[in-house]
């Protein structure tokens, strides 16, 4: 029975992949970018408001400001103290989320469809998007926790080593900068109210609905939502990141594992190189106990636990890292074999059968990233905020198996460039 069930569910994950994901899209009477799928499986929705509020917009001394302001904007809106924000969550069944990273600011509802769940949950949504309190002691609370924050994390070699990495790479670029306990004590509310103002609006918002839900009742949210917003303007990008000249960094700490990362800014979203870059990393640090990285620092060599490599496409040019953490008296020669791979990497791209292996695990696990409306929709918000195709999703798995080794190797050759990497080591002998 349980390998029946198994089966089962597997069957139907697959079929929900291949029927796609369509996806609804239009701009509301305000100026908002709307993205919606409606999904009937299960009696819930989901919502998401993504805005272009992330710390790459912290004016410069600010940095942490982005940050602040989202973390304080749920805890009293309009009508709602903190608390009765929370406890109406719960009577209702519905929960309010989010976050705030380099290039944007999250605000997330999940709430049974029924309407006399949805109205209150939707409304309180509302209240956050449209008028948070910035209360004058819950701002200096959650400014204070996050000096905190900021200062027990200066003691860490791995957060140490990550700041220093980003700083390195992004050198003239406010990707590099980061907050400090002396960036966030000179934060006042005024700081935050005008942040709100500017980057919080209409222009500069992407929703996303999933969910039970008919294509009309999602137009009335998503205006709803849109329309209590500032009309505003979309925020301003800055002149894209310079590639950083080589060079190392070399930080003393006094912990025994010393942690160590390679890397350099590579690729944006939308990029035609990105399926070249995703396929080939499989094999370079992606693929986990079967990628070169890890069999060559790890299995034969015994100088780390973990060694990995990625690319992280943002909406201007991301990085690729090669990371690991080792015994400090083998940093040194964990950082040359590392270094030799992907030069070998570089050089000869996969073989064969490691391009047919990437392809097979890449295709083969796409279905479990929408085998959930809460999946679907960090997908779907990420095509919204970041202006890629509609049939993104439909296309992956086609766009994964046309990928040849002379792909990779010309992707890598411009993306990953020698003269170009930026390393970072804290806590080496």
């Amino acid at each position: 029975m349980k390998r029946l069930l198994t089966a089962a569910i597997a069957l139907l994950i697959s079929q929900v992949a291949l029927a796609g994901v369509k996806i609804e899209h239009w701009i509301s009477p305000s100026g908002a970018r709307v993205y919606f799928v409606e999904s009937r499986a299960l009696p819930i929705l989901d919502v998401q408001v993504d805005f272009a509020a992330g710390s790459m917009f912290d004016p410069e001394g600010k940095s942490g400001l982005a940050a602040l302001t989202r973390s304080t904007l749920d805890l009293g809106a309009g009508k709602f103290d903190e608390t009765a924000i929370a406890e109406q969550m719960a009577d209702i069944g519905a929960s309010l989320a989010g976050s705030a990273d380099t290039d944007r600011a999250s605000v997330s509802l999940r709430t049974l469809a029924a309407r006399d769940k949805r109205e209150p949950a939707l409304e309180i949504l509302k209240s956050v998007l449209h008028a948070p309190r910035f209360d004058a002691d819950i701002f200096e609370r959650e400014k204070a926790r996050t000096i905190a924050a900021l200062k027990e994390a200066m003691t860490r070699p791995d957060s140490i080593a990550g700041k220093a990495f980003w700083a390195a790479m992004y050198p003239n670029h406010p990707y590099g900068r980061q907050a400090t306990p002396d960036s966030v004590s000179g934060l006042d509310r005024d700081d935050l109210s005008a942040f709100h103002s500017r980057y919080y609006n209409a222009a500069n918002a992407s929703i996303t609905l999933v969910g039970d839900l008919s294509r009309a009742d999602a137009e009335k949210i998503a205006e709803a939502i849109a329309t209590g917003l500032p009309k505003g303007a979309a925020a301003e990008l800055p002149m894209p990141p310079t590639a950083p000249k080589w060079g190392i960094t070399q930080l003393a700490h006094p912990a025994s594992q010393a942690h160590v990362y390679i890397g350099l800014p590579a690729i944006e979203r939308g990029n035609p190189d990105f399926f070249p870059l995703l396929v080939g990393n499989y094999t370079l640090g992606g693929g986990g106990f079967v990628s070169r990285l890890m069999k060559e620092v790890r299995d034969k060599r015994g100088y780390a636990y973990s060694v990995y490599s990625y690319f992280a496409s943002l909406k201007q040019t991301g990085p690729f890292q090669i990371g690991l953490q080792t015994k400090r008296s083998q940093a040194k020669d964990a950082l040359k074999v590392a270094r030799e791979v992907l030069t070998g990497f570089l050089k000869n791209g996969p073989t064969d059968d490691e391009l047919a292996a990437a392809k097979a695990n890449l295709t083969g696990s796409f279905p479990l990233r929408l085998d959930s409306n809460k999946k679907i929709l960090e997908n779907v918000a990420n095509i919204g905020f970041y202006g890629l195709p509609l049939d993104y999703l439909d296309q992956y798995q086609a766009k994964v198996q046309a990928v040849t080794v002379e792909d990779v190797k010309a992707a890598f050759a411009r993306r990953v460039r020698p003269d170009n990497l930026i390393t970072v080591t804290v806590a080496a002998d």
